[in-house]
């Protein structure tokens, strides 16, 4: 068996440190949890209970001060089985892959957890384990808003990427009123200018430098019309996603604060990576440019 087969069948705790950065965090597990659940889609599973194991492991944000043996500074490993009964009891659901986003996604609430690997697996099914695992993180937990009836719900932003041309481009203004009929809080992204830059033939200086000349192009499609508002945080984006507004990103502080962040500063990677980073339901790029493959976020190129 090669080490990349042995891995992918490996426990998550293996798994979370073969992915880890070069600042790997400190982590807490759940090993072989096993709860008797009703679910699956088809008819013979329903109205039975069935075994589901449950292997988690939750990549924890270090404690600044010390501990003092003190609980209440930890996350606790009660927080994570709380997250599963939880799940388990809110409503009947068909799919494990339903049931692994739900948890993770409980766990990601606390403020300790920064990314988390969820494992569940049917025992009963045969004479072998039908499982799913996800790994999600923080960053890529869907913001949350409470809705016109009082009920929490996720928001999921539409990412628009413009490259230069489409900025320039005397049908800007339709584009946006297209865009923004469809009701959802937008977050602009956008390309380079078509503008000479310097070249250091220094990869961490020419990253800056790239990055400001993107972010010079958010301030130009800002010039063109007075619904695109730049911002660079995420708080900035947060609160303007929560009131239904618009933003352009400029990317530099969230890119280089970012601990698990995009390496180079090609545009269309960044709106990809801030894409799944807000949870977006689709990435809209406009504009002739190539889209890396592999994204988590569907990318409709127009």
């Amino acid at each position: 068996m090669t080490s990349d087969i042995r891995l992918a069948f490996a426990h998550p705790e293996e798994r979370s440190v073969a992915s880890a950065g070069t600042d790997p965090r400190d982590r807490i597990s759940l090993r072989d949890h096993i709860v008797e659940v009703d679910i699956g889609a088809f008819q013979k599973e329903r109205g039975h209970k069935q075994r589901v194991m449950f292997n988690v492991v939750v990549e924890v944000r270090p404690v600044a001060e010390p501990l003092n043996d003190d609980v209440d500074r930890i996350l606790s490993y009660d927080r994570i089985t709380e997250a599963i009964a939880t799940e388990l009891a809110a409503e009947r659901l068909n799919l494990l892959e339903t049931l692994a986003e739900r948890v993770a996604e409980r766990i990601l609430a606390e403020p300790q957890a920064m990314r988390a690997f969820v494992r569940i697996e049917k025992l009963d099914i045969g004479p072998y384990k039908l499982g799913v695992e996800i790994v999600r993180s923080r960053a890529e937990a869907a913001l949350r808003v409470i809705d016109q009836d009082g009920e929490e719900a996720a928001v999921h932003p539409l990412v628009v990427y413009f490259d230069a041309g489409a900025i320039a481009d005397p049908g800007l203004a339709g584009r946006i009123d297209a865009l923004m009929g469809q009701g959802v809080p937008l977050i602009f992204t956008v390309g380079l200018p078509d503008l000479d830059r310097p070249k250091t033939g220094h990869k961490p200086t020419q990253r800056r430098i790239d990055l400001l000349a993107i972010e010079q192009n958010a301030w130009a499609l800002a010039a063109r019309d007075s619904r695109c508002v730049v911002v660079a945080t995420r708080t900035e984006i947060d609160w303007a996603i929560k009131r239904g507004q618009s933003v352009v990103w400029a990317p530099s502080k969230m890119v280089l604060d970012a601990v698990d962040g995009p390496k180079s500063a090609d545009p269309v990677a960044l709106a990809l990576w801030l894409a799944e980073a807000m949870a977006a339901r689709e990435i809209v790029v406009h504009g002739n440019v190539a889209v890396p493959a592999g994204s988590r976020v569907p990318v409709r190129q127009v």
